[in-house]
């Protein structure tokens, strides 16, 4: 497996493919080892995963610090003190004493980014994280967060896929230094749908899912997907392979401005956000 790496504000290098493991329940340990093994060295969880813990015991079969670990903390949590305590609840969950990457889950309009963020900076200073960053943050928010951070803004892990392209947030995200990560870079598989994607991977004798995955890595973006099928797991990680100019070109002309999952309404009471009246 050949991606180019990313580098980070502490010197640390993201790879520029990861394993995500949202909803992969009693499958998740399975799916952590199928990955390692595959070649993968960079494992993205949070807390509002639930699978921790799972992930902690494949962990403890491997060298720690050939793995490169993020997690993430609830949008409820992101006062100072619940950021604290949810970012060492996940090192024990997980059986480490550090993460390599620690990011706001969602942003919470209802609590201070600036106390989140003053929370992260305590975290690093403490060497409990080495690079902080935010997920699903929009241009405006990310750019506020750069603002008022102590510490340097990573990265922003976004929903990005062929239908669902985000230039402006993406450019922003450039212009500011702050790495891509594709969450559901495969639109939970919706994309496999798409007649160009289904046409490319024909031709080049590729899974749909490596045709998308070799885009996304072009296009400068770590894409992060997930499956509970040990092949899947492994053949999404074959990505010695090149796709021409024009069949890129191709797929960059697929965008729908059509999420799977960022969608602009919210259900605040739910456990993601936890946010009452």
């Amino acid at each position: 497996m050949t991606v180019p790496t990313k580098t980070l504000p502490s010197g640390a290098e993201l790879p520029g493919l990861g394993l995500g493991t949202y909803e992969l329940d009693g499958q998740t340990a399975d799916s952590v080892r199928a990955a390692l093994d595959a070649g993968y060295a960079h494992i993205d969880t949070a807390e509002g995963y639930h699978n921790e813990e799972a992930i902690g015991d494949a962990l403890a079969e491997y060298d720690r610090d050939d793995v490169f670990l993020t997690s993430k903390v609830l949008a409820k949590n992101l006062n100072y003190e619940s950021v604290i305590e949810s970012c060492e609840a996940s090192l024990d969950r997980l059986g480490t004493d550090y993460l390599d990457l620690y990011l706001v889950h969602w942003p919470n309009p209802a609590i201070s980014l600036r106390e989140t963020l003053r929370a992260m900076a305590e975290l690093r200073e403490r060497g409990l994280v080495r690079d902080v960053g935010v997920s699903n943050f929009s241009a405006y928010q990310l750019s506020c967060a750069h603002h008022v951070s102590d510490v340097p803004i990573a990265v922003n892990q976004i929903e990005f896929h062929p239908w669902f392209q985000r230039p402006d947030l993406v450019d922003y995200c450039r212009e500011s230094d702050t790495v891509i990560e594709a969450a559901a870079p495969l639109a939970r598989t919706d994309v496999f749908g798409d007649e160009v994607v289904a046409e490319l991977a024909e031709k080049y004798g590729k899974s749909p899912a490596q045709v998308v995955l070799r885009w996304s890595v072009d296009s400068g973006v770590v894409p992060l997907p997930r499956s509970s099928t040990p092949d899947h797991v492994r053949a999404n990680a074959d990505l010695d392979w090149e796709l021409d100019e024009a069949d890129r070109r191709r797929l960059d002309e697929r965008d729908r401005d059509e999420p799977v999952y960022d969608t602009p309404a919210r259900d605040w009471t739910s456990d993601v956000y936890g946010i009452e009246q």
